[in-house]
Protein backbone atom coordinates (compact mmCIF):
# COMPACT_ATOMS: atom_id res chain seq x y z
CA UNK A 1 0.00 0.00 0.00
CA UNK A 2 1.09 2.89 -1.01
CA UNK A 3 1.88 5.17 2.76
CA UNK A 4 -0.16 8.27 1.49
CA UNK A 5 -2.94 5.98 0.72
CA UNK A 6 -3.97 5.08 4.50
CA UNK A 7 -3.64 8.60 5.73
CA UNK A 8 -6.77 10.55 7.03
CA UNK A 9 -7.25 14.26 8.00
CA UNK A 10 -9.04 14.39 11.34
CA UNK A 11 -10.07 17.82 13.11
CA UNK A 12 -8.19 17.73 16.76
CA UNK A 13 -8.06 20.53 19.33
CA UNK A 14 -9.34 22.86 16.91
CA UNK A 15 -7.05 21.97 13.59
CA UNK A 16 -6.84 19.93 11.14
CA UNK A 17 -4.27 16.75 11.23
CA UNK A 18 -3.20 14.42 8.97
CA UNK A 19 -2.65 10.90 10.53
CA UNK A 20 -1.68 7.22 9.61
CA UNK A 21 -1.71 4.15 11.10
CA UNK A 22 0.17 0.99 10.84
CA UNK A 23 -0.66 -2.83 12.02
CA UNK A 24 -3.69 -4.58 14.16
CA UNK A 25 -5.52 -2.10 16.68
CA UNK A 26 -5.14 -5.50 18.65
CA UNK A 27 -1.42 -4.95 19.27
CA UNK A 28 -0.24 -2.33 22.08
CA UNK A 29 -0.11 1.40 20.84
CA UNK A 30 2.81 3.04 19.95
CA UNK A 31 2.38 7.03 19.44
CA UNK A 32 5.28 8.18 16.94
CA UNK A 33 5.95 12.09 17.73
CA UNK A 34 8.27 13.92 15.24
CA UNK A 35 8.08 17.33 13.34
CA UNK A 36 6.11 15.50 10.73
CA UNK A 37 5.34 11.99 9.71
CA UNK A 38 7.83 11.93 7.34
CA UNK A 39 10.48 11.95 10.94
CA UNK A 40 9.64 8.43 11.26
CA UNK A 41 10.99 6.35 8.12
CA UNK A 42 8.16 4.50 6.53
CA UNK A 43 10.63 1.16 6.74
CA UNK A 44 10.56 1.91 10.23
CA UNK A 45 6.89 2.04 10.98
CA UNK A 46 6.12 -0.77 9.08
CA UNK A 47 8.76 -3.20 10.59
CA UNK A 48 7.53 -1.88 14.07
CA UNK A 49 3.71 -2.64 13.34
CA UNK A 50 4.51 -6.39 13.35
CA UNK A 51 4.20 -6.05 16.38
CA UNK A 52 2.43 -2.50 17.67
CA UNK A 53 -0.33 -0.52 16.27
CA UNK A 54 1.98 2.42 15.23
CA UNK A 55 0.38 5.37 14.57
CA UNK A 56 2.15 8.76 13.53
CA UNK A 57 0.92 12.33 12.05
CA UNK A 58 1.66 15.66 10.76
CA UNK A 59 2.71 18.20 13.69
CA UNK A 60 0.78 21.52 12.35
CA UNK A 61 2.55 23.46 9.75
CA UNK A 62 3.72 20.25 8.33
CA UNK A 63 2.67 17.88 5.56
CA UNK A 64 -0.42 17.79 5.65
CA UNK A 65 -2.06 19.25 8.47
CA UNK A 66 -3.48 23.09 8.58
CA UNK A 67 -0.66 25.29 7.71
CA UNK A 68 -0.93 28.90 9.32
CA UNK A 69 2.64 30.57 6.91
CA UNK A 70 5.76 31.57 7.96
CA UNK A 71 5.67 32.60 11.54
CA UNK A 72 2.30 33.17 11.69
CA UNK A 73 1.52 30.40 13.80
CA UNK A 74 -1.42 30.87 16.76
CA UNK A 75 -0.64 28.12 19.16
CA UNK A 76 1.44 26.94 21.70
CA UNK A 77 3.64 23.91 22.85
CA UNK A 78 1.35 22.79 25.06
CA UNK A 79 -1.43 22.98 22.01
CA UNK A 80 1.03 20.76 20.00
CA UNK A 81 0.55 18.27 23.43
CA UNK A 82 -3.28 18.52 23.39
CA UNK A 83 -3.12 17.66 19.95
CA UNK A 84 -1.18 14.33 20.27
CA UNK A 85 -3.39 13.12 22.62
CA UNK A 86 -6.90 14.19 21.18
CA UNK A 87 -5.50 11.92 18.53
CA UNK A 88 -5.69 9.00 21.35
CA UNK A 89 -9.06 10.22 21.57
CA UNK A 90 -9.68 10.69 18.02
CA UNK A 91 -8.87 7.06 17.33
CA UNK A 92 -10.68 5.67 20.79
CA UNK A 93 -7.48 4.61 22.68
CA UNK A 94 -7.42 5.22 25.98
CA UNK A 95 -3.63 5.37 25.99
CA UNK A 96 -0.34 4.83 24.15
CA UNK A 97 3.05 3.98 24.66
CA UNK A 98 4.48 7.39 23.50
CA UNK A 99 7.76 8.50 21.65
CA UNK A 100 9.30 11.28 20.47
CA UNK A 101 12.15 12.43 18.35
CA UNK A 102 13.80 15.89 18.45
CA UNK A 103 11.15 18.88 18.81
CA UNK A 104 8.68 16.07 19.65
CA UNK A 105 10.16 14.64 22.41
CA UNK A 106 9.48 18.16 24.57
CA UNK A 107 5.99 16.96 23.21
CA UNK A 108 6.43 13.61 24.70
CA UNK A 109 7.89 14.57 27.89
CA UNK A 110 4.50 17.18 28.75
CA UNK A 111 2.59 14.61 27.27
CA UNK A 112 3.81 12.16 30.57
CA UNK A 113 3.73 15.44 32.99
CA UNK A 114 0.27 16.81 31.82
CA UNK A 115 -1.41 13.60 30.54
CA UNK A 116 0.12 10.45 33.28
CA UNK A 117 -2.93 8.62 32.53
CA UNK A 118 -2.57 8.44 28.99
CA UNK A 119 0.97 7.67 28.35
CA UNK A 120 1.61 3.84 29.06
CA UNK A 121 5.46 4.60 28.58
CA UNK A 122 8.21 7.20 27.28
CA UNK A 123 10.67 6.91 24.69
CA UNK A 124 12.75 9.72 24.13
CA UNK A 125 15.07 9.69 20.74
CA UNK A 126 17.59 12.77 20.14
CA UNK A 127 16.05 15.69 23.13
CA UNK A 128 17.08 17.65 25.30
CA UNK A 129 14.95 18.75 28.46
CA UNK A 130 14.45 22.53 27.68
CA UNK A 131 12.83 24.39 24.98
CA UNK A 132 14.76 26.61 22.33
CA UNK A 133 17.21 29.26 23.39
CA UNK A 134 20.68 28.91 25.39
CA UNK A 135 21.33 25.90 27.13
CA UNK A 136 21.27 25.34 30.92
CA UNK A 137 24.52 26.03 32.39
CA UNK A 138 24.89 22.17 32.84
CA UNK A 139 23.80 20.89 29.64
CA UNK A 140 25.71 21.01 26.12
CA UNK A 141 25.23 23.58 23.57
CA UNK A 142 24.41 23.00 19.98
CA UNK A 143 27.63 22.44 18.37
CA UNK A 144 29.33 25.70 17.61
CA UNK A 145 30.31 24.58 13.91
CA UNK A 146 27.30 22.89 12.98
CA UNK A 147 25.36 26.00 13.82
CA UNK A 148 27.39 28.18 11.76
CA UNK A 149 27.30 26.33 8.81
CA UNK A 150 23.32 26.15 9.33
CA UNK A 151 23.67 30.07 9.99
CA UNK A 152 25.87 30.55 6.80
CA UNK A 153 23.92 28.48 4.49
CA UNK A 154 21.52 30.70 1.83
CA UNK A 155 17.62 30.20 2.44
CA UNK A 156 16.38 28.29 -0.93
CA UNK A 157 14.23 29.68 -3.02
CA UNK A 158 10.88 28.56 -1.16
CA UNK A 159 8.87 27.65 -3.88
CA UNK A 160 11.37 26.39 -6.36
CA UNK A 161 11.14 22.88 -5.60
CA UNK A 162 14.72 21.93 -6.54
CA UNK A 163 16.18 24.38 -4.23
CA UNK A 164 14.07 23.31 -1.35
CA UNK A 165 14.60 19.20 -1.86
CA UNK A 166 18.71 20.55 -2.02
CA UNK A 167 18.14 22.39 0.96
CA UNK A 168 16.66 19.66 2.92
CA UNK A 169 19.22 17.09 2.22
CA UNK A 170 22.04 19.29 2.87
CA UNK A 171 20.35 19.48 5.97
CA UNK A 172 20.07 15.55 6.49
CA UNK A 173 23.84 15.74 5.57
CA UNK A 174 24.83 18.43 8.33
CA UNK A 175 22.93 16.39 10.90
CA UNK A 176 24.11 12.76 10.24
CA UNK A 177 26.21 11.38 12.54
CA UNK A 178 29.51 8.95 11.27
CA UNK A 179 28.26 7.25 8.61
CA UNK A 180 27.49 9.33 5.11
CA UNK A 181 23.58 9.70 4.72
CA UNK A 182 21.77 7.32 1.48
CA UNK A 183 21.39 10.36 -0.47
CA UNK A 184 18.97 8.85 -2.78
CA UNK A 185 16.93 7.42 -0.05
CA UNK A 186 16.86 11.46 1.67
CA UNK A 187 16.12 13.24 -1.80
CA UNK A 188 13.07 10.77 -1.71
CA UNK A 189 12.22 11.82 1.30
CA UNK A 190 12.76 15.52 0.35
CA UNK A 191 10.83 15.39 -2.52
CA UNK A 192 7.54 13.93 -0.53
CA UNK A 193 8.04 16.30 2.14
CA UNK A 194 7.90 19.22 -0.36
CA UNK A 195 5.18 17.86 -2.14
CA UNK A 196 2.82 17.91 0.63
CA UNK A 197 3.69 20.53 2.67
CA UNK A 198 2.15 23.61 1.67
CA UNK A 199 4.82 26.13 3.41
CA UNK A 200 7.98 24.08 3.71
CA UNK A 201 9.88 27.28 5.58
CA UNK A 202 6.95 27.61 7.97
CA UNK A 203 7.73 23.87 9.13
CA UNK A 204 10.94 23.80 9.45
CA UNK A 205 10.88 27.32 11.91
CA UNK A 206 7.74 27.50 13.28
CA UNK A 207 8.13 25.59 16.43
CA UNK A 208 11.06 27.55 17.34
CA UNK A 209 9.38 30.99 17.61
CA UNK A 210 5.88 30.18 19.21
CA UNK A 211 5.49 29.81 22.77
CA UNK A 212 6.80 27.53 24.79
CA UNK A 213 5.43 28.24 28.26
CA UNK A 214 6.39 27.71 31.55
CA UNK A 215 9.76 25.38 31.62
CA UNK A 216 9.64 21.33 32.50
CA UNK A 217 12.64 20.22 33.18
CA UNK A 218 12.53 20.58 37.08
CA UNK A 219 9.45 18.75 36.96
CA UNK A 220 11.21 15.71 35.28
CA UNK A 221 10.92 13.84 38.38
CA UNK A 222 7.01 14.06 38.40
CA UNK A 223 7.40 11.33 35.17
CA UNK A 224 5.71 8.13 36.70
CA UNK A 225 5.58 6.65 33.21
CA UNK A 226 8.54 3.89 32.59
CA UNK A 227 11.14 5.74 30.10
CA UNK A 228 13.82 4.87 27.71
CA UNK A 229 16.26 7.28 26.13
CA UNK A 230 18.07 6.89 22.83
CA UNK A 231 20.37 9.45 22.09
CA UNK A 232 22.65 9.02 19.39
CA UNK A 233 26.74 9.87 20.22
CA UNK A 234 27.51 12.23 17.56
CA UNK A 235 24.83 14.07 18.02
CA UNK A 236 25.74 17.93 17.71
CA UNK A 237 22.25 19.68 17.65
CA UNK A 238 21.17 18.26 20.69
CA UNK A 239 24.44 16.57 22.12
CA UNK A 240 24.73 13.02 23.88
CA UNK A 241 24.63 15.22 27.11
CA UNK A 242 20.97 16.09 26.95
CA UNK A 243 20.03 12.73 26.92
CA UNK A 244 22.29 11.81 29.39
CA UNK A 245 20.48 14.42 31.68
CA UNK A 246 17.30 13.10 30.65
CA UNK A 247 17.93 9.21 32.19
CA UNK A 248 18.97 11.32 35.25
CA UNK A 249 16.40 13.55 35.84
CA UNK A 250 13.52 11.07 34.98
CA UNK A 251 13.12 7.97 38.03
CA UNK A 252 14.13 4.91 36.59
CA UNK A 253 14.86 6.13 33.42
CA UNK A 254 17.68 4.03 31.20
CA UNK A 255 19.68 5.41 28.46
CA UNK A 256 21.07 3.78 25.87
CA UNK A 257 23.82 5.03 23.23
CA UNK A 258 23.41 4.81 19.52
CA UNK A 259 27.05 4.94 18.85
CA UNK A 260 28.13 7.02 15.70
CA UNK A 261 23.85 8.33 14.92
CA UNK A 262 24.15 12.16 14.54
CA UNK A 263 20.56 13.92 14.89
CA UNK A 264 18.55 11.57 12.72
CA UNK A 265 17.19 7.91 12.67
CA UNK A 266 19.26 6.24 10.01
CA UNK A 267 18.72 2.29 8.83
CA UNK A 268 21.43 1.01 10.41
CA UNK A 269 20.47 2.44 14.04
CA UNK A 270 17.01 0.68 13.21
CA UNK A 271 17.62 -2.60 14.67
CA UNK A 272 18.60 -1.21 18.00
CA UNK A 273 16.21 1.30 18.04
CA UNK A 274 13.44 -1.19 17.06
CA UNK A 275 14.70 -3.61 19.75
CA UNK A 276 14.63 -1.80 22.57
CA UNK A 277 11.03 0.27 21.64
CA UNK A 278 9.38 -3.05 21.58
CA UNK A 279 11.15 -4.19 24.65
CA UNK A 280 10.26 -1.18 26.43
CA UNK A 281 6.38 -1.19 25.38
CA UNK A 282 6.29 -5.41 26.57
CA UNK A 283 3.99 -5.93 29.07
Amino acid sequence: MNPQDAQTVTHVNGADLCLETFGDRDDPAVLLIGSSMLTWPDGLCRRLAEDRFVIRYDMRDTGRSVSYGHRAAPYTLRDLVTDAMGLLDVLRLPAAHVAGFSVGGWIAQLAALDHPAKVASLTLIGTRPTAPGPADADLPEHDAELMQRMMSTPEPDWNDRESVIEHLVESDRLFAGTAPIDEAERRAVAERTFDRTPDVAASLTNIAFIDHGARWRERLAEIKAPTLVLHGTHDRFFPYGNGAALAREIPGARLVPLEGVGHELPRHAWDTLLSELIAHTTG
